[in-house]
């Protein structure tokens, strides 16, 4: 008599979100947007005021906040050139442009950007794991900025005070530490496979450990997900990661100029809010866009950025005039400029390359 092997249970379809769920998101970010702009604002401080602060800006710092402003667009590319060998530097334009035009635009850009990131790079011939592995090392080193700048800003507000507090100085040498600490296990991660396997693990008990009051089962198979990262990483991060650094840094310092001269363009000079008072809100506001509550933190950055720069001692009026200022040269121009870009890589086909077939590179393992 021969066995039936038995059949496999058919593939469950994939869940999907609530349609509640899909509509409260939208609405809970309209409904931030509304109440920061057409609530706190006129609150907060006189808008006749602002306007006014905006008009009496001078031509040549217009001018010099044009250049900041172009010079922080261009810096968007460095850490994508940096992270994917062979792209061009255009083409890197044309990416970072269409996907921030994306994220700003729509609640739950990031993942339209993913999907718009893969098809660009596909389109020019590189493979789904170098994007991968750009996308991972980019993000990465993104959210080690947005933890750093704080710590950085703690720790030159701490410094720099002619009396500093203890409080300041205990948490600008704590903030110093724990980025110290989070550099030092990246290393150990791409050390060997056996460290990072180590890491995954030690990561997954305590994970386990504080998902665990809330009924959730123990994490696993983080040391496989660690040791995956580091066989598709370590050879470009021993290449470049002093690039990536560079970069990252760039392009971090150079969107704080663009507040940094639009503070001083309106009227708010360093008596009122000095320069490291002006890098803490900033670094502050900055990482509060690590949860998305909105497409590009919108409502929540000038919320943050107003009451900071105003409890730093800058005028209020002043303070929400440059504030709209930054936001408009680094929000909301990119959106028309995204959309000029990925009209662009739509109809010109002249730099199209077949998949796969751009040059290989030995930093990237290569699959698809």
């Amino acid at each position: 008599m021969t066995a039936v092997a038995p059949q496999a249970p058919p593939a469950r379809p994939p869940r999907r979100t609530p349609l509640w769920r899909r509509v409260l998101t939208p609405l809970l970010s309209l409904a931030l947007v509304g109440a920061v702009f057409l609530w706190f604002l006129p609150q907060f401080t006189s808008l006749s005021d602002v306007w006014s602060a905006v008009l009496s800006m001078s031509w040549s710092e217009l001018a010099l906040l044009g250049a900041v402003t172009v010079w922080n667009l261009a810096t968007y590319q460095f850490v994508m050139v940096a992270t994917m060998p062979a792209l061009r530097l255009r083409e890197a334009t044309v990416s970072t442009l269409t996907t921030t035009a994306v994220s700003n635009t729509v609640v739950g850009g990031a993942a339209i950007s993913l999907g718009l990131t893969y098809a660009m790079n596909s389109s020019w011939g590189f493979s789904r794991s170098r994007t991968s592995v750009s996308l991972l090392l980019s993000g990465l080193w993104n959210n080690f900025a947005k933890l750093g700048l704080p710590v950085l800003a703690l720790a030159l507000l701490a410094f720099s005070s002619s009396t500093p507090t203890t409080g300041r100085l205990l948490a600008g040498l704590a903030g110093i530490a724990g980025l110290v600490v989070a550099v030092v296990l990246l290393g150990l991660l791409l050390r060997s496979r056996e460290s990072a396997a180590r890491i995954g693990r030690g990561a997954a008990r305590v994970a386990s450990v504080v998902i665990r009051p809330l009924g959730r089962p123990p994490v696993q198979g983080w040391d496989r997900a660690t040791t995956k990262f580091r066989d598709r990483t370590v050879l470009l991060l021993r290449a470049r990661w002093h690039w990536l650094t560079l970069a990252t840094v760039v392009s971090q310092l150079s969107l704080f100029v663009v507040l940094l001269v639009a503070l001083r363009a309106v009227g708010v000079d360093a008596d009122e809010v000095g320069t490291v008072e002006a890098l803490a809100v900033f670094a502050f506001a900055r990482l509060l866009t690590a949860v998305p509550f909105t497409p590009g933190g919108l409502g929540v950055i000038e919320l943050a950025l107003i009451t900071g720069l105003s409890a730093a001692g800058g005028d209020r009026a002043l303070v929400a005039a440059a504030v709209l200022v930054f936001r408009g040269l680094t929000y909301v121009l990119p959106i028309p400029l995204g959309l000029g870009t990925y009209l662009f890589w739509r109809h010109d086909r002249s730099w199209r390359r077949e998949p796969n077939s751009a040059p290989r590179t030995e930093l990237v393992p290569e699959t698809t």
